[in-house]
């Protein structure tokens, strides 16, 4: 079988490989345009994804696009297992209760104002109102993730966004549990939904894969703890998550809890960061064809099309109002959240703004939807929630980076110029001081490695090195080397 890519006929196993390097190579060069524009990377990927796609000049063919939706998983896999390290138990015991209570103010809101909006207003079916309106609760940790570690942004804003957000998935994922079984049993037209055991089923199976998320934190403590070279860690890790992918992928179930718990359990049994960062260092290229990816599956005209509607409501119009609806409910809902919770007027003002992203969960849920839902009820579903987590991922990351300088959690340019640090949340900025006290601060403040260098950079060089040293020759111009990074 052939595929026509950039104007040539190929091979399949050729095509895939131009078409994945035409990924990476567009998605970095877009981020050359947003860098300007002061966009955060995601935009660029996604950017790059609908110009590569169908819609402008159709480049990827589409069964290769199709043949990469196990990158949504792998995706999520990373991305939740390093959210993981976020949720040690000394900081979880001092904040668990607020977390936990913003996050089922705005996730549960969302949720409702769009149940509201699509079954009472447009008296739409209410197996797909139900379940689009599971899916409005979901939020892109990626986003949110990539945005953080762009602009080096930290404190209580930060610590308190990362904890919602890993949360948000997981009150979705058993939002979307309850609402696909009711879904279904409304469907069918049967009194299913009565049944304890349809409810309870997907409820456990969920259950049963944050259980084994966390078994397998316990067997990656245990494998991890050998005198293994730190190659040899990676290989295990990302071995680690791949085989939960699979299981997952088996039962038709999101890997996000499980891999979440296999973080949590890890990093509070060993209290070992060093592995999230080489981690962290290793999967930007994963989440950039991710993003990529999500772009080139965008396609407007199935949005555009007159014969598309849902109960004679134009698709479009369903698509906007959700768009919109799911908006005001995550603001509102995390507003009233922290205002209930007792947070600092910096973190209950801009946090909503920070939830708006939507992408690999809500995508993955979609997908599993359409194909449990079937017929043009699933197809819309897709469609809907396809269309709008590009949208939501082109002004999400601005809006998180936005949410983030509002919140002062990372520095002004101003501040930035004069060496000053964020200032902490809720206290006053920092106003101007002589140049000769802030040099004295910068100096009392240098780290004793090269402060270009990040600490995921730094953690992956290490391990490069040690693996190298191990081989004998190297030895001495390693020694070079790390006498010039450090």
């Amino acid at each position: 079988m052939s595929y026509n890519v950039l104007g040539l006929n190929m091979s399949s196993a050729a095509a895939v490989i131009v078409s994945v390097a035409l990924m990476l190579f567009s998605g970095f060069l877009m981020t050359r345009l947003t860098k300007l524009l002061r966009l955060p990377d995601v935009t660029a990927y996604i950017m790059a994804g609908i110009l590569l796609g169908p819609c402008c000049l159709n480049l990827v063919p589409e069964p290769i696009i199709s043949g990469m939706d196990f990158l949504s998983d792998i995706a999520l896999a990373f991305i939740a297992f390093s959210t993981g390290e976020f949720f040690k138990l000394s900081t979880m015991k001092k904040n668990a209760a607020k977390v936990v209570a913003i996050t089922l103010w705005e996730a549960c809101l969302a949720s409702v104002l769009v149940f509201l909006v699509m079954r009472l207003v447009f008296h739409l079916d209410l197996a797909f109102s139900i379940v689009l309106a599971a899916l409005a609760s979901a939020t892109a940790p990626a986003s949110s993730l990539m945005t953080i570690r762009q602009t080096g942004a930290r404190g209580d804003f930060v610590d308190t966004l990362l904890q919602v957000v890993v949360l948000d998935d997981a009150v979705c994922l058993v939002e979307y549990s309850a609402a696909i079984s009711v879904a279904l049993a409304w469907s069918s037209g049967s009194d299913a939904f009565l049944d304890a055991d349809s409810l309870v089923r997907p409820v456990a199976v969920n259950v049963g894969v944050l259980l084994l998320g966390c078994a397998c934190g316990f067997a990656e403590k245990f494998l991890l703890s050998r005198k293994h070279t730190s190659d040899n860690r990676l290989i295990i890790s990302v071995a680690l998550l791949f085989a939960f992918c699979g299981v997952c992928a088996i039962l038709d179930v999101s890997p996000l809890l499980g891999c979440m718990s296999m973080g949590a359990v890890y990093i509070n049994m060993t209290g070992d960061d060093k592995l999230f960062k080489q981690l962290n260092y290793f999967s930007p290229p994963v989440l950039l064809l991710f993003f990529v990816r999500s772009g080139l599956s965008f396609d407007l005209r199935s949005l555009f099309s007159g014969t598309s509607a849902v109960a004679g409501v134009s698709l479009l119009l369903v698509g906007v109002l959700y768009f919109v609806v799911r908006i005001v409910g995550k603001y509102v809902g995390a507003y009233l959240g922290c205002l209930w919770a007792g947070k600092k007027a910096c973190v209950r003002n801009y946090l909503g703004l920070a939830l708006i992203p939507q992408a690999g969960v809500a995508i993955g849920l979609g997908a599993l939807g359409a194909r449990t839902l079937g017929g043009e009820l699933g197809k819309s579903l897709e469609t809907i929630i396809l269309a709008s987590s590009v949208l939501y991922e082109l002004i999400g990351p601005a809006c998180a980076k936005l949410s983030l300088y509002l919140s002062g959690s990372f520095p002004r340019e101003q501040e930035l110029l004069q060496g000053e640090e964020p200032y902490e949340c809720g206290g006053e900025a920092p106003g101007g001081e002589s140049l000769i006290l802030a040099i004295q601060r910068i100096q009392g403040k240098l780290p004793k490695r090269n402060p270009a260098m990040s600490e995921e950079e730094a953690a992956f060089l290490e391990a490069a090195e040690e693996q190298l040293a191990t081989m004998g020759p190297g030895r001495r111009s390693l020694h070079v080397r790390r006498r010039y990074f450090w």
